[in-house]
Formats: structure tokens, C-alpha cells, sequence
């Protein structure tokens, strides 16, 4: 895998641990090796997630792949999120 232009985060909430991995691309996001439709189909998640992105105008920007484990729905879109920020 290509490390220049890789950025790697951790974010946590609740019980809820996620690994971020962006990447300059056209904005798919992989969550557990699914799509986000997939994984996350309350559309309420699917907002709070891409919450970053809008707010610093880059959705479409990133490529993003999450490996995330623990905690319920909720616990997960926030560690998710909180990994996305610290990019």
C-alpha cells in the first residue's frame, strides 16, 4: 500500500474503537470492507459521519477505509467520525 498521501488516525467513543485510513480519491467510504450504505443504513448515521467533511467542504475528496469494532451504532459513527477529524 502507498504510505505518501496516507493519513491514519484512531478515534474512540464509548466502547467503540475505529481506525481511519484517507486517501486523496473520490470520496468511497469502506467500512469493515463494506460499502456505508451497506454497513450503516440509518441515513442519520450516514450524516453525523460525514459531518468533517461537509463542514471543511471536502466530501468527494477522500477516500476513506475504517476498520472499527465494539460498541453499538451510535458508539461506532462517533469513534468513526472522531477518527475522520483528526486528519
Amino acid at each position: 500500500m502507498e504510505t505518501e498521501n496516507l493519513y491514519y488516525a484512531t478515534g474512540k467513543r464509548k466502547s467503540a474503537i475505529a481506525r481511519t485510513w484517507l486517501k486523496p480519491g473520490e470520496g468511497t467510504i469502506t467500512i469493515n470492507n463494506r460499502t456505508l450504505d451497506d454497513y450503516f443504513p440509518i441515513e442519520s448515521a450516514k450524516i453525523v459521519l460525514n459531518q468533517p467533511l461537509t463542514l471543511t467542504n471536502t466530501v468527494g475528496s477522500y477516500d476513506i477505509n475504517v476498520k472499527v469494532k465494539g460498541g453499538g451504532i451510535s458508539g461506532q459513527v462517533g469513534a468513526i467520525r472522531h477518527g475522520i477529524t483528526k486528519h
